[in-house]
């Protein structure tokens, strides 16, 4: 921005004329015309000529005076390889606190590279002597207080780019994923207000770019690691329903973020009603079906903790999940995971229900009588007791396969303490009188 008055007045009437007699003006162009008049209300009030002063907020310092970081006069500015300039002390600590990231991307740098800008040393302090202003001495150390200062002014930086252009948004929020990974500006994100700015960029009714999609995403959830943001979070609409638009249309591995900040949010109990009513489990579901390893990872440990409420169950058995997950376990695919995951679903007299009408029974005896890992025979076991329970019809065919196999016999003789428990549970409910067990199951109400 111009220094003098003369150029200060003549850049305002440009950019007042361009914002009147135009009307495509950019919010840009608003931002500088405000920046103008108040550095001409600074001139005002502080003389050229005046005497010398040790503060130096008290004239309007040029942008390129200011570090990047801090938004303070830079007392030893140093330019980095990637051609920006910072003040040294402050870019030093912060490229020994973020693990040598570059501020604006995620380059990571050698700290030993910062070379003096003397051109722009020179420029400053010839800036100090006409405005009548003390050079500030150089800060030799910066302490934990102005790291934080500093992570404030670059944080408000980025989220003020959000609401600028494309180019500007996509660069900001590159910067606050990587920024996000740190514990302490999680912390610095604790309020509704720095959340709705952060989700400024979906206010339009285009289509979110997906580079920016998935960079937010990620900054979700990086945000929803720390406890006190988790239902600062899932309370906010505008955030749960960015992350479903996310679950429905973005790339695969922005789907299974925004499936991991959900389920991160999900940790807390009053969460788990939000996000159960808020229709995340259909998404959830299809992410499940999507065949990705990871992504069905993602979903499914997110599913797993909204079952702890049992209204989940019943609305996830209704979009289809028993269907899917016998699929996948008939074709070995996160068969472990899986089984695990039917031991809490077959809780729920729905989802029983939907196992005996989807083959589940024979499966599951199919299971038993293989060669399978101990867990997998355990899981299975766990989940055909709670079949008997739950369905007195399916009894018959399980004791016909009994009857005639010995199947469940001969987990509760060769089967892991818990899956013998389980197997001795099942004989019980078939009447059939189990061979002596040293740990029978104590009780054979539905607890996996």
């Amino acid at each position: 921005m111009a220094n003098t008055e003369a150029e200060l007045k003549q850049n305002l009437k440009e950019l007042i004329e361009s914002i009147v007699d135009g009307n495509d003006y950019t919010v840009q162009t608003a931002d500088n015309a405000i920046r103008a008049l108040s550095a001409l209300k600074d001139l005002k009030r502080v003389p050229v000529n005046a005497s010398p002063s040790t503060n130096v907020d008290q004239s309007p310092i040029p942008s390129h005076f200011r570090c990047p970081l801090s938004g303070h006069l830079m007392t030893d500015p140093v330019i980095l390889i990637v051609g920006q300039t910072f003040d040294r002390p402050l870019i030093q600590r912060w490229l020994n606190d973020i693990r040598g990231v570059y501020p604006q991307s995620h380059v990571v740098l050698n700290r030993s590279i910062l070379a003096p800008n003397t051109l722009l040393l020179s420029m400053i302090s010839e800036w100090c002597k006409d405005n009548g202003i003390d050079m500030p001495k150089p800060v030799s150390e910066v302490h934990d207080e102005q790291l934080t200062e500093a992570l404030i002014h670059r944080l408000h930086s980025l989220l003020l780019k959000l609401s600028l252009s494309l180019p500007e948004q996509k660069e900001a929020a590159k910067e606050l994923r990587q920024l996000a990974k740190r514990m302490s500006v999680r912390a610095l994100f604790g309020t509704t207000q720095m959340i709705n700015i952060l989700l400024r960029p979906l206010s339009s009714e285009a289509p979110t770019d997906p580079e920016l999609q998935d960079d937010l995403v990620a900054v979700i959830l990086n945000l929803s690691i720390l406890d006190s943001n988790k239902r600062l979070l899932a309370e906010n609409e505008n955030v749960i329903a960015f992350l479903i638009d996310s679950l429905k249309s973005g790339a695969i591995e922005t789907r299974s973020n925004a499936a991991a900040a959900l389920s991160s949010m999900s940790s807390l109990d009053s969460n788990k009603h939000i996000i159960g009513r808020s229709g995340a489990i259909k998404y959830l579901v299809d992410l499940l079906e999507e065949g990705d390893p990871l992504a069905m990872r993602e979903a499914g440990t997110a599913l797993f903790k909204l079952w702890f409420v049992r209204e989940n169950i019943a609305r996830t058995v209704r979009e289809g999940a028993v269907q899917i997950m016998l699929g996948k376990l008939v074709d070995h695919i996160l068969v472990d995971e899986l089984l695990t995951m039917l031991t809490l679903l077959a809780t729920h007299s729905k989802a029983v229900e939907a196992l005996v009408n989807h083959g589940g029974v024979r499966f599951l005896l199919d299971i038993l009588k293989e060669d399978t890992a101990e867990r997998t025979k355990e899981n299975a076991a766990v989940i055909l007791q709670l079949i008997c329970y739950h369905n007195r019809e399916k009894r018959e065919e399980i004791k016909e396969e009994e009857l005639a196999n010995g199947t469940i016999s001969k987990v509760v003789q060769n089967g892991s303490a818990r899956a013998r428990r389980k197997a001795n549970s099942i004989l019980n409910l078939l009447c059939i009188n189990p061979n002596p067990s040293p740990n029978p199951d104590p009780n054979p109400n539905p607890n996996p």
